[in-house]
């Protein structure tokens, strides 16, 4: 299988994700780092679950499941979005459940995951926002040669302040080798 590696697999979004969905869609801690502001009931989800059989050329988006291969357990999500085919670019959204973090399940679903934007999709760049006191996420990002290109001053509204959003992009193999070669 193409989206996966030998510990972890990414996979679609299938109705036994419910729990898991709703667990973390409903986790007021995580809201400030994404777009949401209000809970989303069980009956969303299961419509959201239902309505995810669009092609990611339809949708512009697409969220897939990391899941342990071992234990078969789901650990996580990766989020594409904002998928502008004209410009070459997607935006990432990675999240591994809190009780699964520091076992290199993102860092593995971030390698899946540029495989299959860069090699079978052909899309140029992958581009994230990540919270400047996220250090975790930071340097993961920075070691997997991701370039900081931006800051966008007092971007989210914390309960402690506004903070600042770092941009990171990566762009394909094939973009960093024409830039080398460039005159």
């Amino acid at each position: 299988m193409f989206l996966e590696n030998e510990n972890i697999r990414l996979r679609a979004v299938e109705p036994q994700d419910l729990e898991h969905l709703y667990s973390w869609e409903n986790n007021a801690a995580l809201w400030m780092v994404g777009n949401t502001r209000q809970p989303y009931s069980k009956y969303a989800l299961k419509q959201y679950i239902q309505q995810t059989d669009s092609t990611i050329y339809e949708s512009k988006q697409l969220r897939l499941m990391i899941e342990d291969k071992l234990t078969g357990k789901t650990v996580g999500t990766v989020d594409l979005f904002d998928f502008d085919i004209h410009n070459s670019r997607i935006a990432l959204g990675l999240f591994v459940d809190s009780t699964k973090q520091g076992k290199g399940y993102a860092t593995q679903a971030l390698h899946i995951t540029e495989k299959y934007v860069f090699n079978f999709l052909k899309i140029n760049q992958i581009y994230c926002h990540i919270a400047q006191n996220n250090t975790a996420s930071r340097l993961m990002f920075e070691k997997e040669g991701y370039e900081t290109n931006g800051v966008l001053k007092q971007w989210i509204n914390t309960p402690d302040g506004f903070e600042n959003i770092i941009i990171f992009q990566k762009f394909s193999y094939l973009t960093r080798l024409f830039t080398k070669l460039k005159w």
